[in-house]
């Protein structure tokens, strides 16, 4: 790779060269599943990264150089996204990667990550229990999406049986864990809580809403926690409005279910259903009005925008101030810049880096609408991200804190870092 002119110029200007000289083209890998059952949630976020790529250049770049978005697809094959984190980092010698959106994705491209000092930037909330120096957590961990659902369960819609229906790997195992122990601290009998995981693309959901039915046969108030994922979704919905079965009667809360997974849906008779998110369409301020008529103009009319959305847009902008603030792509240099970077969100308020790699975000929890949208009725202030739950014992000694004490797993009983060695 060569030098842009625009370098070399700037740094005789300034009377000395950067400590790292910047190779042009900057490339920023993006690593989303555009086939397979996480298609239908990712293939929107492949064409967010290249948007804001496009709209990034369109501003004259980074650093003199134009930016250059090199797509690969995972296939939602678990092992492939380790394989495709590789080409990214060592054959397309990308810059950052943007991409993952299960767990278990992200848990198979990190000790590539890791070994190979690349840094990527995960979207999606997730079930927290992980801090990696090589990735910034731009999605909601528990305390910002599941443990504000459930308690909205418990305070506002008088919840008292709860069915945990997820998808057989690790986020809705571990989200699910945190919240039958949060659960059975707030008083509910673990008699009251039905668990269930099913494959990813599970389409016969018939006698699993009977199951769920059958929780409430002795008069109480049940609610469906739902981390359940990709296509699955599709026929989980069908079968309860098949089942007659209203949010009144049984009201669900979704963990994976926003706007683009709704755009496939007839939502007549999901009205009511409640999602908890960061983010949603329905945001009414300023710069989400702008943002969403800026990809409506790029992609169409009737494409919508969503959580994950969000968080790529905060991580991208992000990125690219700490790239100027460190005035180089160097991981290290711009990783250490990342700390306590700011950047507005689309809801209002402000988004910032904490030390521990997460955001400080809003939590809002919304309605389905017939439109396919959401009605948003609780919304809280920035929330700051937890990378590890105060809900499980061994993880409620820890913190995580890469400035300072450069550590993700810091057991704060023992004043010892715990070296974490990812094994996926």
């Amino acid at each position: 790779m060569k030098l842009t002119k625009t370098v070399l110029a700037s740094a005789l200007v300034l009377g000395a060269a950067p400590a790292i000289a910047q190779a042009c083209p900057i490339k920023v890998g993006v690593l989303h599943s555009l086939s397979g059952t996480m298609a239908i949630s990712e293939t929107t976020l492949k064409d967010t990264m290249l948007t804001l790529v496009e709209t990034q250049n369109n501003e004259g770049g980074l650093l003199g150089c134009q930016l250059e978005a090199v797509v690969v697809d995972p296939a939602s094959d678990w092992p492939l996204f380790a394989e495709k984190a590789r080409e990214l980092l060592t054959v397309q010698d990308v810059d950052v990667i943007f991409g993952s959106w299960t767990s278990v994705s992200r848990k198979s491209a990190l000790p590539v990550l890791e070994e190979l000092n690349g840094l990527m930037f995960y979207p999606v909330q997730y079930e927290g229990e992980e801090s990696s120096k090589n990735v910034f957590y731009t999605g909601a961990a528990p305390n910002q999406q599941a443990i504000p659902a459930t308690d909205y369960f418990l305070d506002e819609l008088g919840v008292e049986k709860f069915a945990l229906l997820g998808t057989d790997y690790v986020y809705p195992r571990t989200t699910n864990n945190i919240l039958e122990s949060y659960l059975q601290g707030k008083g509910i009998p673990v008699d009251d809580i039905f668990v269930n995981y099913t494959p990813f693309g599970h389409s016969d959901w018939s006698k699993i809403v009977a199951d769920v039915v059958a929780l409430g046969a002795d008069g109480k108030k049940v609610g469906v926690i739902s981390t359940i994922n990709g296509d699955a979704n599709i026929g989980f919905y069908k079968e309860l409005a098949a089942a007659g079965i209203s949010a009144d009667d049984i009201p669900v809360v979704a963990f994976s279910v926003g706007e683009e997974e709704l755009s496939g849906l007839d939502t007549s008779n999901l009205v009511g259903h409640l999602a908890a998110w960061n983010y949603f369409q329905s945001a009414d301020t300023e710069a989400n009005t702008a943002f969403i008529s800026a990809w409506k103009a790029k992609m169409g009319e009737e494409r919508v925008t969503n959580d994950p959305m969000e968080a790529h847009y905060i991580g991208f902008n992000m990125w690219v101030n700490a790239v100027e603030e460190a005035n180089t792509t160097d991981v290290d240099a711009v990783r250490t810049a990342m700390y306590g970077q700011e950047f507005p969100n689309l809801t209002g308020g402000t988004a910032v880096m904490l030390p521990n790699h997460h955001l400080a975000k809003p939590v809002l929890i919304g309605e389905i609408t017939e439109d396919g949208q959401f009605d948003i009725i609780s919304q809280t202030d920035e929330v700051p991200g937890d990378a590890w739950t105060d809900f499980l014992p061994a993880s409620a000694v820890l913190k995580s804190d890469w400035k300072e004490l450069g550590c993700g797993m810091y057991n704060t009983e023992t004043s010892t870092c715990v070296q974490i060695k990812s094994n996926y």
